[in-house]
């Protein structure tokens, strides 16, 4: 009977027909397709940062000066900062790479996503590099501009709410009038009033 078996055995191997055949193939896996998100000509194209994704933006800027400032303090002892060194530090904030953001689509909605940043969803594509860190660089100069830096340490020193509360919930914030962490509703275009 072993001469036999081994004789089919091997028959079958060469043959190709093997257990696969016989006991039927491995279940097939289904297939997850995952798009890239589709990108508006305003959101890969203009210089500037795209009016939904703002509060976002806003939101990864506050964390990263947030982080720089705590580490910085974290050199000397968590003592403040003295002013030339907290202005290098936020300069050093706005300089830095953001390579780590970028775009990703949750839920139908195009949203940043990156460190700091919530909802970032594991089975998706995420949009890195292009425009992104350029933007993320430009909003943060324009915010440590606006506000003043001995303001934004001050902020700082209260805790990142008041950092982000000054930055992107104030009057003027990029997420006022939206709902809380969210993106502000998009304005109307101009030939849409």
């Amino acid at each position: 009977m072993r001469p036999v078996l081994a004789v089919w055995l091997a028959l079958s191997l060469l043959a190709g027909t093997g257990a696969q055949e016989m006991c039927g193939g491995p279940p097939a896996t289904p297939a997850h397709s995952i798009p890239a998100p589709q990108l508006s000509p305003e959101e890969r194209l203009s210089p500037h940062m795209p009016e939904s994704l703002r509060c976002d933006a806003c939101h990864a800027i506050a964390f990263q000066i947030e982080e720089q400032l705590r580490r910085a303090e974290g050199k000397v002892g968590r003592k403040a900062l003295s002013e030339p060194d907290y202005m290098e530090v936020l300069e050093r904030s706005c300089s830095q790479g953001w390579e780590s953001y970028g775009v990703q689509e949750l839920d139908g909605e195009k949203r940043l996503a990156g460190p700091g940043l919530p909802r970032q969803e594991p089975m998706s594509v995420m949009v890195l590099g292009g425009p992104w860190p350029g933007r993320l660089s430009k909003m943060c100069h324009g915010y440590v501009g606006e506000r003043g830096e001995a303001q934004i340490y001050g902020a700082h020193r209260r805790g990142p709410a008041a950092l982000r509360e000054l930055l992107c919930h104030g009057e003027k914030g990029a997420c006022a009038g939206g709902k809380a962490g969210g993106p502000a509703p998009p304005k109307a275009m101009q030939n849409e009033l």
